[in-house]
């Protein structure tokens, strides 16, 4: 029943997308001294629904085609083309990934904020309090 609620929907693609960006975030941070490495990013969470909305997200042909874990998975990792290049070719800041980790460490916490919040809301709503 619960799952079909939109709030918890949307709280739950939040909470999946920060986790999405930390994770390529932790990939840049680990190779922060890899020559020639290129820095990576996740596309933003409302271009990711924007093209959820618009189905250019991938698309499993056959069941066995993508697994269902990666087929729900919307962010896209995009090169990060902000970055200046280090005279090894490296593109990876520590800095900025620092900063981009913070981001999704908020992006995530709003989002179980929200998860947190819409509970108390529904079990108030149904007299059974917190």
């Amino acid at each position: 029943m619960f799952e079909t609620l939109d709030i918890f929907k949307t709280a739950h693609a939040v909470a999946k997308h920060a986790a999405q960006r930390q994770t390529v975030v932790a990939a840049n941070v680990a190779n922060a001294d890899t020559p020639g490495f290129k820095a990576r990013d996740v596309v933003s969470f409302e271009m990711a629904m924007r093209g959820a909305e618009t189905n250019t997200e991938i698309r499993a042909t056959r069941l066995s085609h993508i697994s269902s874990s990666s087929a729900q998975s919307f962010a896209k990792t995009v090169v990060d083309q902000s970055s200046e290049n280090s005279p090894n070719g490296n593109s990876v800041s520590i800095e900025t990934e620092m900063l981009k980790s913070i981001e999704a460490e908020r992006q995530h916490s709003r989002a179980m904020t929200v998860y947190q919040t819409s509970m108390g809301i529904l079990r108030t709503s149904l007299g059974r309090g917190r």
